[in-house]
């Protein structure tokens, strides 16, 4: 089979190409391409260094290749399903809540946060829930990031699936707190990021 692109991101272009993904960041014309591509390269490398380091704690895609000229990271396919196309389908919300909450604390006890925790960056496969797009984290053991990452996911749950966000959110947090041993502090910080979004609004 040819590649084929899959997805045209802001930051990036995926291919799919037999059973790997090629992720390749994109170069923006609006800024110096000197500046362009040390920044492609930098976030290149970023990337996947956090990704290395995430596949060995918990479920996401194997590093196959790195190709610091063109700024790609060719990634191993996780033939499963995008999470937020069908997670309202699924009967077991709160088993999969729960994984995904043991994930999330497992990623943040080595000092990784994801920075963009949604169902769109999960994938659903044999019962299982893989973790992929790591362009925008970053490392850091800082609560208050760890708190910013949970609410990013409670916010993209209520927007994407705002029936059952509720159940899911619960259960996210229960598996959190299980893997965790920072889990209450950590809550404790997201419950103060979540008023002051809530004082935010009121103005």
């Amino acid at each position: 089979m040819k590649p084929h692109i899959i997805e045209q991101g802001a930051e990036a272009l995926l291919i799919k190409k037999g059973n790997t993904i090629i992720k390749q960041r994109s170069k923006k014309s609006y800024r110096l391409p000197q500046l362009d591509e040390k920044l492609r390269s930098q976030r290149t490398k970023k990337e996947a260094k956090l990704l290395e380091k995430a596949a060995k704690i918990i479920l996401a895609p194997r590093i196959i290749k790195i190709d610091e000229n063109k700024k790609e990271i060719t990634l191993e396919y996780i033939k499963g399903k995008v999470l937020s196309k069908h997670l309202d389908s699924l009967s077991n919300l709160e088993e999969i809540g729960n994984k995904i909450g043991k994930s999330i604390a497992k990623l943040h006890d080595a000092g990784i946060i994801h920075g963009d925790l949604t169902t769109s960056n999960m994938i659903f496969k044999d019962n299982q829930v893989y973790f992929i797009d790591f362009g925008l984290g970053f490392e850091s053991h800082n609560t208050e990031d760890k708190a910013v990452d949970l609410h990013v996911l409670k916010e993209a749950l209520e927007a994407k699936h705002y029936k059952k966000a509720s159940i899911i959110f619960q259960s996210v947090l229960k598996g959190y707190k299980s893997a965790s041993s920072q889990a209450n502090l950590i809550i404790q910080r997201l419950e103060k990021v979540e008023r002051r979004g809530r004082y935010k609004e009121q103005f």
